[in-house]
């Protein structure tokens, strides 16, 4: 008897552990992904709750991408997912997705075209004006989109993100830049600082 119960147990166990693996996989997608050579647009998750604005003392690492070829500075003790051309940093719903490619110099026009092919995937986007923008790492194309997650099954609610999104280029790299926080959460500050620390190398 006391070895049944024991095979139970571990039955139990093993199956419990599939589900949370399974769940982590899938937490970890909801951030775009380079899908052909574009970034795709940032989306929230609703298992996710909002995290609070980067404080002011917040301690910043520099990470160095070998590959592609470029440095950038994220928040200390946020998550990084992915490696070479496509790199993600996240605190929940705070996310910084940088992706690189083959491409030329970006312009406002193709910016634009560029985000009008990501609502055909993502319905919610909604994007203001992309303008040129003067950064530290050079010259670049900056626009504000918003996008809104699926509804949390529970509760219906959805996650509203608003993403700021530089594009820069040299010597035949595009790099794509997405800051997101969602709505109501302050990280102005923190995002222009980390926008302007991307650096080619």
């Amino acid at each position: 008897m006391l070895k049944r119960y024991a095979f139970v147990l571990v039955a139990v166990l093993a199956i419990a552990g599939c589900g949370s693996s399974s769940s982590s996989s899938s937490s970890s997608s909801s951030s775009g992904s380079a899908g052909g050579g574009g970034a795709g647009a940032l989306s929230a998750e609703t298992k996710s709750t909002a995290t609070g604005d980067i404080p002011d003392n917040q301690n910043f690492l520099t990470f160095k991408s070998t590959a592609p070829g470029y440095s950038i500075t994220y928040p200390e003790g946020w998550a990084q997912t992915g490696s070479g051309g496509d790199v993600s940093f996240r605190d929940k719903n705070n996310i910084v997705h940088i992706v690189v490619a083959s491409g030329g110099a970006p312009t406002a026009a193709s910016v634009r075209d560029e985000l009008g092919r990501e609502r055909a995937k993502t319905p919610s986007l909604s994007a203001g004006t992309p303008q040129a923008i003067a950064l530290k790492g050079g010259q670049a194309i900056k626009v504000t989109y918003t996008t809104s997650s699926a509804p949390n099954p529970v509760t219906g609610k959805r996650v509203k993100l608003t993403v700021d999104r530089y594009e820069l280029a040299r010597a035949g790299k595009l790099a794509t830049v997405d800051l997101g926080t969602p709505i109501g959460v302050d990280n102005v500050d923190a995002y222009r600082m980390m926008a302007n620390s991307f650096h080619w190398r």
